[in-house]
């Protein structure tokens, strides 16, 4: 067999570090060839809880899975990791504005960050699922100078996934002749989810979709706050959906995207789109499985260029709001 591939979850006594733990041991991760280790990390008082989880992921007899680390230690969980999951985030608490939620999270992040420079193997590879996702990974990242760029993910897969499902369901196709759906921007209620440049069996969204007020207005309002309605439905945010993003977004990036298509993914801005570098924006990215490359020359309409600007402003404000927390 293979050295195993050390993957580490946060967070992973949580729904969502639960939901994912089992399907990463099953292969769908990284493939039904790769063996790995799960390193889980979360809190200590949930470490009676994690254990539970670990004696779970033995009872699932997994041919892949060579052994489970359960620990409350950032050194301990990101040692020799090739894959960093940051999925665990302190949640927004009644009263809390969005700068205290930035705020609180710099604290865990910023220690996870400085332990994947530290710990991590050289290939490592880190997706930030817990939100604010994008600025938790220019935390995470800005605390991480040694691991470059290209390495640093934030999901919106979830958010892609959720416009592909809506389109869908409004064309009367199956999902899987959506293709081309980008998200573009903050991980929010500011995110542009962009059906301009979809396309459903191979035709743009607004030939097969007719309905403009629909695209223009209630679509992008539909994705822009469907994890709210989730939560209103369920009194409990995104779980599973969560999990199936987040092993989408890897395969994506381990495997490569299909010639034809692209992924959403936040990585750091090198200037693409006017967007300032430095910020976790989300993008239409291909992946050839080793580097992933933010596609080019897509022209944007007028009304699209404001959504994008209003993310951008919203990103660079949240940035500031972190600003004396980052390392000098």
């Amino acid at each position: 067999m293979a050295q195993p591939t050390q993957v580490t979850i946060t967070g992973a006594a949580g729904q969502v570090g639960y939901a994912l733990a089992f399907r990463a041991a099953a292969g769908e991760l990284l493939g039904p060839e790769t063996p790995i280790v799960l390193r889980l990390l979360d809190i200590e008082p949930a470490m009676p809880a994690l254990h539970g989880v670990a004696m779970e992921l033995a009872d699932g007899a997994f041919p892949l899975l060579t052994d489970v680390v359960v620990t409350s230690d950032v050194d301990q969980a990101f040692d020799g990791t090739s894959w960093a999951l940051l999925v665990g985030a302190t949640p927004r608490q009644q009263g809390m504005e969005r700068g205290d939620l930035l705020a609180a999270n710099a604290t865990n992040f910023g220690p996870q960050g400085r332990a994947i420079a530290a710990r991590a193997a050289a290939d490592v590879r880190v997706l930030v699922v817990g939100n604010p996702c994008n600025t938790n990974c220019l935390i995470a990242r800005a605390h991480a100078p040694e691991v470059p760029d290209e390495r640093w993910f934030a999901l919106t897969r979830l958010d892609e996934n959720r416009a592909k499902a809506a389109l869908a369901t409004k064309a009367g196709a199956p999902v899987s002749a959506v293709t081309n759906m980008a998200i573009w921007g903050n991980h929010s209620a500011t995110q542009y989810p962009d059906a301009a440049h979809a396309l459903i069996d191979g035709r743009p969204v607004p030939e097969v979709i007719t309905d403009e007020a629909w695209l223009q207005g209630e679509f992008i309002t539909e994705v822009q706050s469907r994890g709210a309605a989730i939560i209103a439905a369920r009194k409990l945010s995104s779980a599973g959906s969560a999990a199936h993003a987040i092993i989408e977004s890897v395969r994506s990036i381990h495997l490569g995207t299909p010639a034809h298509d692209w992924t959403s993914l936040g990585v750091v801005s090198q200037g693409e789109y006017n967007v300032p570098e430095g910020l976790v924006f989300s993008y239409p990215v291909r992946s050839d499985g080793e580097t992933c490359t933010v596609v080019s020359g897509i022209d944007h309409a007028e009304t699209a260029t404001r959504l994008l600007d209003a993310t951008t402003i919203e990103l660079l404000q949240e940035r500031s709001a972190v600003q004396h927390l980052l390392p000098r």
